[in-house]
């Protein structure tokens, strides 16, 4: 007979526990910490593009251009053009080269024709349009394609020509200057070891 009483009290005791609200069990759980929130990667921004770079000095015209076609040689450094106006004389500007007649004369007048002779050629102002005798006062340039050939400095760079120089025109001076001292140095043309006579600079 005590079996059954002692298992109502304990009953009890259960049934009282309960209703205190006092868990049995803790079942409390920690909150998980939230990770550091990684920081995002921010986009860079396409680096807008400049405009394009002005040409290396003598690599390119800078100066007012316009087309023209070669019609004949006239000498190292002077030809004629037709540039949609009928024959016109242009004379190269920066340079001199020797007359014919006189020596090295025939041998520029000869690179002259070799390098332009039928050719379309690019004309370059400077400032001034013509010189004393009307002749059209240009830089000339060949374009390839792939690249430009400035024939003044061409003339230059294989000794068939010296800098001569004339104010106001004087954008490429310096550059040729440089050209003339590397011709100097590889004694080419003009500047050989045995030299022809080198004429003074005429206009």
């Amino acid at each position: 007979m005590n079996r059954p009483r002692r298992s109502i009290a304990l009953a009890a005791t259960l049934f009282l526990a309960a209703c205190s609200g006092a868990p049995a069990i803790d079942e409390r759980v920690a909150t998980p910490t939230p990770a550091a929130a990684t920081p995002r990667a921010t986009p860079t921004a396409a680096v807008a593009e400049g405009p394009s770079p002005s040409p290396e000095l003598g690599s390119a015209p800078i100066g007012p251009t316009e087309v023209a076609t070669v019609l004949s040689i006239t000498d190292g450094d002077t030809i004629r053009v037709d540039r949609g106006l009928g024959s016109e004389p242009v004379r190269y500007i920066g340079i001199n080269t020797p007359e014919i007649g006189d020596p090295g004369g025939s041998e520029a007048t000869a690179e002259n024709t070799r390098l332009l002779v039928g050719m379309e050629v690019v004309l370059e102002k400077d400032v001034s349009e013509t010189d004393q005798f009307d002749r059209l006062l240009r830089y000339v340039w060949i374009d390839a394609g792939s690249g430009w050939t400035f024939v003044n400095v061409e003339l230059v760079l294989r000794g068939f020509a010296q800098v001569a120089t004339y104010p106001p025109d004087v954008r490429f001076t310096d550059y040729f200057i440089t050209v003339e001292r590397g011709a100097r140095s590889a004694g080419v043309g003009l500047w050989a070891p045995s030299p022809e006579a080198t004429p003074a600079p005429t206009p």
